[in-house]
Formats: C-alpha cells, sequence, structure tokens
C-alpha cells in the first residue's frame, strides 16, 4: 500500500474515532473555503466529498475572479462591492494562481451598453471594487478599440472599454485550499458519499459517510454540520427535512474549447449576443475559450454534459459578433459543462437570478449555505462559520474568534507580485535545463513554488511522471479523471496531451496504488467516457 493510501486510512479511522466541531459536506470552492476557514479559528474539522474535489461546479467556471460587471444593471450594488474588493484580496492569498487579465468591452451599435453607459457604468465598477489607480477603465475610440482587437467587425464597434479582471484555475484554487485546511489540521476526504444525517435528541450530531474505494461505512460525530454541496444541497436537506420555502433553482454553464488560431483574440473579450446576454472569450496559451449559456437545468446534476444545442447557441453568438471567425462545431477540440446552484426567484429567468448566497439552519440544526460565485467564496465561508460560531456563542457564551483568512497565502504562493513570478520562471528554466520554458510556465502557473519540488523528482524521470507523484502523494489523486481533469486541467486545455498520456500515466497510477488489470480498464474507460463528454456532442 502506497503512502497515500495508508494516509486515507488513518484519516478514515481517525474521523470514526475522533468527535469534531464542525463537519463539511461538499469539497467545492464553498466547502474548502469553510475548511480552512473554521480551522484556523481553532475548530477541529472534517470535510468529506462524495467525489472528487472540486469535481461540481468549481471546475465548470469561467476561470474568472471578476467583479461580476453585469450585476450593475441588475442594481446589485453590494455584490459588486464584494466580490470586487476579494479580486485583490485573492490575488494577494495565490499571487501565481490569480492573474490579472486586461477585459475588453466593445461598445456596439445596439449592444448592451452604449458609450455614457459603459463609461459611467466602468467607472462605478472601479470605486465599488476599489481598482487601484493603473488598473482602472481606460475608454476607447472605435479605432483604438478596432487596433486592440482586429477581429472586431469595424463597422458596428463604437468604442471600447478597457478594464481589470483576473484569470484563475478555479479547480487549483479549491485543491490548495484543501491542502492548507489540511496543514492546520482538518482531515479532509474524497469519495466519501454522506449516505444520512446521525440524530442525537432532534438534533443533528454527525454524518453517516460511505467510503466509494471500500465500501466501508463510518459515522462521524461532531457538533455542527454544514452543508456545501453547491447543486446537491437541496437533496442533502431532503435527508431530514422536507425542503420548503426558499429552495435552489439550478442553471447550466457551457464553455467550449477552440484552437487560438480558429479565434485568435489578442485579450479577453466582454461582448454582445443576439438576445441581449453577454459572452466571454478568453485565449489561454495555444486555445481560446468561449462562453458561457445560462439555461434552467431540471435533470440530476450528476448527468451535466455539452449537448448540440449548447454548441450551437455559442457557435451562432460567437460568429454574429466575429464574422470573420466562422467557428464550426468541428473546430471545437473540448468543452466543459456545469450546474450553478442559484437561489429561486420567482417570475425570474435563469440570467436574472441574483448571485447572491443565503444561508439556510434547519430545525433539527444543518446548516446550508447555496448560491454564491467563485469570487466571493472567502466571504461565504466567513458567513458560514460565523453563523455556526453565533449559534454556539447563544448556546455556550465561547468567545467568537476572528476570521483569519484574509491575510493567509495558499501554498505554492511565496511571490509578491507577478514579476517575482516571472522571475522564478526564468531561474527555473537555467536550472533545470531538461525541462522547456513552455513546461515550467504550465507547473508555476498550476503549482506556484511547488513546481521546485516537482522538478527535483523530474531528474532521471518524466515530468509527467513526477507531477504525477506529487498529485498522488500531496493532492488525494486516485483516479485517472482526478489527475487529467481536476487537478491538471489537461481535458480541457490540452486534450492531445491527454490522449497522449493516458496509457503510460495508467500504468504508473496501477504501480502506485496497486490497481488490477480489471481496475486500470475501468479507470481507462470511464477517461474515454469523459473526452467524449467533452468533444461529442448530441
Amino acid at each position: 500500500m502506497t503512502q497515500a493510501l495508508d494516509h486515507r486510512k488513518e484519516t478514515l479511522e481517525t474521523l470514526e474515532n475522533d468527535y469534531f466541531d464542525l463537519v463539511i459536506i461538499g469539497g467545492g470552492i464553498t466547502g474548502a473555503g469553510i475548511a480552512l476557514d473554521a480551522v484556523t479559528r481553532g475548530l477541529k474539522v472534517a470535510l468529506v466529498e462524495k467525489n472528487d474535489f472540486a469535481s461540481g461546479t468549481s471546475s465548470k467556471s469561467t476561470k474568472l475572479i471578476h467583479g461580476g460587471l453585469r450585476y450593475l444593471k441588475q442594481l446589485e450594488f453590494g455584490l459588486v462591492r464584494e466580490v470586487g474588493k476579494e479580486r485583490a484580496i485573492l490575488h494577494k492569498l495565490a499571487t501565481h494562481l490569480v492573474r490579472p487579465e486586461k477585459m475588453l468591452l466593445p461598445l456596439t451599435k445596439d449592444g448592451n451598453y452604449g458609450k455614457i453607459i459603459a463609461s459611467v457604468g466602468l467607472m462605478v465598477y472601479d470605486v465599488l471594487a476599489d481598482v487601484e489607480k493603473q488598473d482602472q477603465r481606460k475608454m476607447l475610440s472605435p479605432q483604438e478599440t478596432f487596433a486592440l482587437e482586429p477581429l472586431l467587425n469595424p463597422a458596428k464597434v463604437e468604442g471600447g472599454g478597457l478594464y481589470s479582471e483576473y484569470q484563475t484555475d478555479d479547480f487549483r484554487l479549491v485543491i490548495e485550499l484543501l491542502k492548507a485546511a489540511q496543514n492546520e489540521g482538518a482531515k479532509i476526504l474524497n469519495y466519501a458519499t454522506c449516505t444520512a444525517f446521525i440524530q442525537k435528541a432532534g438534533k443533528i450530531s454527525g454524518i453517516t459517510i460511505k467510503d466509494t474505494l471500500s465500501g466501508e461505512e463510518v459515522n462521524i460525530y461532531s457538533d455542527y454540520v454544514i452543508n456545501a454541496a453547491g447543486p446537491w444541497s437541496d437533496q442533502l436537506r431532503g435527508f431530514q427535512e422536507s425542503v420548503q420555502g426558499k429552495k435552489l433553482h439550478l442553471t447550466k454553464g457551457v464553455h467550449l474549447v477552440v484552437p487560438f488560431e480558429k479565434l485568435p483574440v489578442k485579450q479577453s473579450i466582454y461582448f454582445d449576443v443576439p438576445d441581449g446576454r453577454m459572452m466571454f472569450a478568453i485565449p489561454k496559451k495555444d486555445i481560446t475559450y468561449i462562453g458561457t449559456t445560462d439555461t434552467t437545468y431540471v435533470e440530476t446534476p450528476d448527468q451535466v454534459k455539452t449537448e448540440k444545442t449548447d454548441v450551437d447557441y455559442i457557435i451562432a453568438s460567437v460568429n454574429h459578433f466575429f464574422p470573420e471567425a466562422q467557428l464550426q462545431v468541428t473546430d471545437i477540440v473540448s468543452s466543459w459543462a456545469g450546474i450553478r446552484p442559484l437561489i429561486e426567484e420567482e417570475g425570474k429567468s435563469a440570467s436574472e437570478i441574483s448571485r447572491k448566497d443565503e444561508i439556510f439552519i434547519s430545525e433539527q440544526g444543518l446548516i446550508t449555505i447555496a448560491g454564491g460565485k467563485l469570487t466571493g467564496y472567502r466571504k461565504m465561508a466567513k458567513r458560514a462559520v460565523e453563523t455556526l460560531l453565533d449559534i454556539r456563542h447563544h448556546n455556550t457564551r465561547q468567545k467568537v474568534p476572528k476570521c483569519k483568512t484574509k491575510k493567509y497565502k495558499l501554498p505554492g504562493n511565496g511571490f509578491k507580485n507577478i514579476k517575482s513570478i516571472a522571475r522564478y520562471k526564468k531561474k527555473l528554466v537555467q536550472s533545470h535545463p531538461y525541462a522547456s520554458a513552455q513546461d515550467i510556465s504550465y507547473l508555476v502557473d498550476l503549482y506556484g513554488k511547488q513546481s521546485t519540488q516537482i522538478l527535483q523528482n523530474a531528474d532521471g524521470s518524466s515530468l509527467i511522471e513526477a507531477e504525477l507523484r506529487f498529485c498522488i502523494e500531496k493532492e488525494w489523486v486516485l483516479h485517472l479523471t482526478d489527475f487529467f481533469i481536476y487537478r491538471t486541467g489537461r481535458l480541457f486545455f490540452d486534450i492531445d496531451s491527454v490522449n497522449a498520456h493516458k496509457d503510460f500515466v495508467a500504468e504508473q497510477m496501477t504501480n502506485e496504488l496497486g490497481w488490477s488489470s480489471e481496475q486500470k480498464k475501468k479507470e481507462l474507460d470511464e477517461l474515454n467516457q469523459k473526452i467524449v463528454d467533452a468533444t461529442v456532442f448530441e
């Protein structure tokens, strides 16, 4: 048995034998944020996730830590202010993962934003989000806008606005939060499904989980349970109460990936589409990804995938705005589809529903947090933990400790700014000649200063083998899909590398994790199905 499996067994034993202040259900961005917040306040914390970490909504976003410009149109000034301020904080906490990104808002005839509205809106956006002076919005003439982005239709462009956002890898943010929480003492476990709530005297006092790997059932006892299961939150609430009143409204968001040469935008663009919505086109190395859709979703969140109607809508929208692109379905190299767990608002369409988070507390004491945005995860976590602490204070008069996550740098972040990241990459290129500059950049963008450890392990073996070993030993990787999707994003952004390396990685994981030949075949079959889901549309 490998060190990773030994550690998993020890975690299961601790979950079964210890008593916790808090158990969190859900290993997405919200659950991960809650785990770090709670454990750094001195709580004894456990977190369980039924699949892999970030495998739900938290790996399917637009990969932006953004201030929500469109929420100004819905007059949600408080939301814009909160998430706008959080961008700068998150950049300091994870400098290598939350990277500055200029966004171009072209102003076109019959578009959502006229010159005056755009100028005032972006100015308000800068004020609400406390944007530093050098990054504040710049309004552009038609000529300046077209010079920045020649793919635009010059006959339609009336000007533009250039403003600041941040790009990220959402799944990596989740993993680093969980590693930070574990470093502080939290017990973290994936592939552990909550099957029931334990009750004592009419109050929830823990949960029963089933370990997917062994089939073993374990009871975890705790004072409090927080439900942070995203799209599955109502399903969990239904285990112990009838879900009435406010409930989730699930919406589906799809993104498509095309080769950069098919849509060679010079920077990220936020553009109008014919039905009155807005979309993003974001370049990332040798690909451009585009999206997103926003449609009501009524099926099980476990089955979400990109469908032909999603593809047709996005392709038509892009071709309408960038007529020279002439994208076709055959240009798509990958895609992802995710579910947003929004709070139901009667009479509102999927796009109109607020992205605010809300907290529900059941009669049995289950605390559920739902809604919200990736950018606001830290504030969501703070509200959830302080809700718990207020209840505890009311019951026990224990002092409520302060939140510490505002200045808690995540693993891999030893950088002062973007320039220091560039210097670190250059240093690694010089000290590790067997790795290309492209490989170094890829590693540092994902792992930050942890790249040094991976590169040291690659001396004498392949780079992907060293990366895989790091992810197995440090990041709970148990399946092929864990590695190729939820740790590295290769299925999204470099699908050719998945096809090129999947057999080698399967062989390495067979050796590391003791798979049988049947298990190895099953793993490859499941990964191949994910490839089909990302590339074949019905």
